[in-house]
């Protein structure tokens, strides 16, 4: 049985929340509250992020089957999914092999031509390598609006308005993710379904018009090229990352795919 770290609350129909690669649950904190009065909310920490045990062999697919064992171990059927970046491709990939009872994707791997997805590999391995120099002084980089915008505009539309605290955590997941640098690498082979496997499902992909990452102009439309039966929402002034830009239309998206 796979064990992950959760954080679970609420009542009503399950919906499970999936982050992305170098994150944890704690992404999804600006939305829970308001998500656990319409849902029973499950927020997962992958294997190798957060505080859950890395696996032997990590890449997307597998982080993917080992989301798959830990909902049928515990019972969760036919879940709502969201998922950010990594985990909106991995939510996409569950929705295929029919575990979904609903997908929202936010800003989701795999939309990407060549250039775009060594672009995002190059562009986070390089913030990583930046962190890690900068460890020993972050707390005070991160402490002033200049220092936020530097080192967390990749992710965040608005870094400048983020806590303190909330960036400094940003960085420290980032740092302590043992499943990183295997997970960004298997992002070369990663492939997204068949789009008629998710035809039959609700499906919203959301794209910050600030996403620098995995970018807006291209990505966004070519998503909506691949799944035209999809409803494709943009999220002005968001970025990669936008529940701490947005939260209440983040969380809206999803109380609007209930039932």
């Amino acid at each position: 049985m796979t064990e992950l770290n959760h954080y679970r609350t609420g009542s009503g129909e399950p919906l499970v929340l999936v982050h992305g690669v170098g994150s944890r649950w704690q992404v999804w904190e600006p939305v829970i509250d308001t998500l656990a009065a319409a849902y029973e909310v499950i927020a997962v920490d992958l294997p190798g992020f957060g505080a859950s045990a890395p696996l032997a062999h990590t890449t997307v697919s597998t982080l993917a089957d080992a989301l798959v064992d830990f909902l049928a171990a515990r019972g969760i059927d036919s879940p709502h999914l969201a998922g950010n970046s990594m985990g909106g491709g991995i939510a996409l990939d569950l929705a295929a092999r029919g575990v979904a009872r609903s997908v929202t994707a936010y800003s989701p791997i795999g939309f990407w031509d060549t250039a775009g997805r060594v672009w995002c590999q190059q562009a986070l391995g390089r913030a990583k390598n930046l962190s890690t120099l900068l460890r020993p002084i972050a707390p005070a980089i991160l402490g002033n609006t200049a220092g936020r915008t530097a080192l967390t505009s990749l992710v965040f539309g608005r870094a400048w308005a983020l806590e303190p605290r909330v960036a400094i955590e940003t960085v420290e997941g980032l740092l302590g993710a043992e499943g990183f640098d295997p997970a960004l690498a298997s992002f070369t082979g990663f492939r997204l379904p068949d789009p008629s496997a998710v035809d039959h499902l609700p499906v919203t992909i959301a794209w910050g018009n600030r996403d620098i990452l995995l970018t807006y102009a291209t990505q966004a439309r070519r998503a909506r090229a691949l799944l035209p039966g999809a409803r494709h929402v943009t999220l002005p002034g968001s970025g990669h990352t936008p529940f701490y830009d947005d939260p209440d239309r983040c969380a809206q998206l999803l109380l609007d795919r209930r039932g």
